[in-house]
């Protein structure tokens, strides 16, 4: 009965949010409302982030040309496309933003290299094509950027005041950034064991940073009772209230990855998981590609990656069940270390759905992986990006990922952020006297 009782209450607590929070006249371009991923009810526009009637999360609906283009209509908005500025925003046409988004102040995130990866291919065995999607050359380094960008539109059009965040790093130097450049105020949340780099970004942009005693997870159940809290009127937590725009950031790596491969699709796309969210938008955005006729539909795979320290949905993956049993972290990847992934199941479905797979490897094998990319690309990712490289090795290696194929591994964030990861072997080769006898001496002649 308690139960019971507990989950009216929390049916009234959001029926309440969502008639306080609907927003009819806000411009979000070609957004049209908000759709339930579980049961497909619709509301209106407005900061709200979980269904009324069945508490499934809900996604941006749109008003899209999907399936009516003509093949001129589908070169038109290809080469829109391709003329608008070198960011996300040259995809606005698809994005819950206003037409005019390119014109207000933003860190203009995305564009990001996708990098012909042929020696990180030889030393992986791989004969196809294969690609790094190095998303740490955003503005803070790295991909949430992109979603935290959408998430200020958000934020502007419903008249929020502060930006904020439950972050294990990244988002919190994101939000810090972005709501510098846009005028807000910010406060953001982390964990308070987290690498100190992280540490550093996020407060180094003026807006208040804290630390929260527990792993993420804690820091997530804290900002979902303060956005109910009057503490938090005018907050906009970018991953809370505002998840479902925020969201539809990680879409423009899919977009950018086919557009740099010529519009086509790849086969086979290697993908960290934390929360999932980033996993499943991609496939979205893929799909949303095929739909409108940008790119040609046929077969892709996708494959999550988890570090084992931090590995619900790949433990979930391999055992056959369709719901992710928590974790708790214990990984040096801590951007991915959510033992609660809201969308864990909904990476499940795609990862069968698609005949990819879930694997995850060992703090070792992160570090391990992190060299390698270094060492063959020139390109130092943080320990999620190692995460993705050493999953893609072992998921050669089981024969679960075809190496004739087309692949593109993504890397998330720069390694300047994780360097404790990779620091005690990593350090000067010799300390030697100003002298050509010492260098000689030292055996590196």
């Amino acid at each position: 009965m308690a139960k019971c009782a507990m989950g009216k209450m929390r049916r009234k607590g959001l029926a309440i949010m969502a008639a306080q929070t609907v927003a009819t006249s806000v411009d979000l371009g070609p957004a049209t409302g908000l759709s339930c991923r579980e049961c497909g009810t619709r509301f209106e526009l407005g900061p709200i982030f979980a269904c009324v009637e069945c508490f499934g999360p809900l996604e941006v609906a749109y008003d899209l040309p999907i399936g009516t283009g003509s093949a001129e209509d589908v070169e038109a908005l290809r080469a829109a496309i391709e003329a608008g500025p070198d960011n996300i925003w040259r995809y606005a046409p698809l994005l819950p933003v206003p037409a005019d988004v390119a014109s207000k102040p933003s860190l203009n995130p995305g564009f990001t290299k996708l990098v012909d990866a042929q020696n990180l291919a030889k030393e992986l065995g791989v004969t196809g094509k294969l690609y790094v999607k190095d998303d740490s050359g955003n503005p803070t380094h790295s991909f949430k950027d992109r979603v935290v960008a959408i998430a200020v539109e958000a934020a502007r059009a419903f008249g929020f005041t502060t930006l904020s965040c439950s972050s294990t790093g990244n988002l919190a130097g994101a939000v810090g950034a972005a709501a510098a450049r846009a005028g807000f105020r910010s406060c953001v949340f982390i964990p308070h064991d987290l690498e100190q780099g992280k540490v550093v970004m996020a407060g180094v942009y003026g807006g208040d940073l804290v630390g929260i005693e527990g792993n993420y997870d804690d820091v997530n159940r804290f900002c979902s009772e303060l956005i109910g809290d009057p503490l938090g009127e005018g907050w906009g937590f970018v991953n809370v209230n505002l998840r479902p725009y925020y969201g539809e950031g990680s879409k423009t790596l899919a977009y950018e990855i086919c557009e740099q491969l010529g519009w086509q699709l790849p086969d086979q796309i290697v993908i960290p998981i934390a929360s999932g969210s980033q996993l499943t938008k991609i496939d979205k955005g893929l799909q949303e590609l095929i739909k409108l006729g940008l790119v040609e539909d046929k077969p892709y795979k996708i494959f999550g990656a988890q570090a084992e320290g931090c590995s619900p949905v790949s433990t979930a993956f391999k055992a056959g069940h369709d719901v992710v049993r928590p974790q708790k972290p214990n990984t040096i990847a801590k951007s991915l270390a959510i033992g609660n992934p809201a969308d864990g199941p909904y990476v499940l479905d795609i990862a069968r759905r698609t005949g990819g797979y879930v694997e995850d490897v060992t703090d070792e094998q992160v570090v391990e992986a992190i060299k390698t990319l270094a060492q063959t690309e020139g390109i130092f990712a943080e320990t999620a990006g190692g995460v993705t490289v050493g999953v893609t090795r072992k998921l050669i290696e089981n024969g679960q990922l075809d190496p004739a194929l087309t692949t593109v591994v993504l890397n998330t964030g720069d390694g300047l952020k994780t360097l404790e990861a990779v620091a005690a072997d990593s350090g000067q080769t010799a300390t030697i006297r100003p002298s050509l006898d010492a260098f000689r001496a030292a055996g590196l002649a």
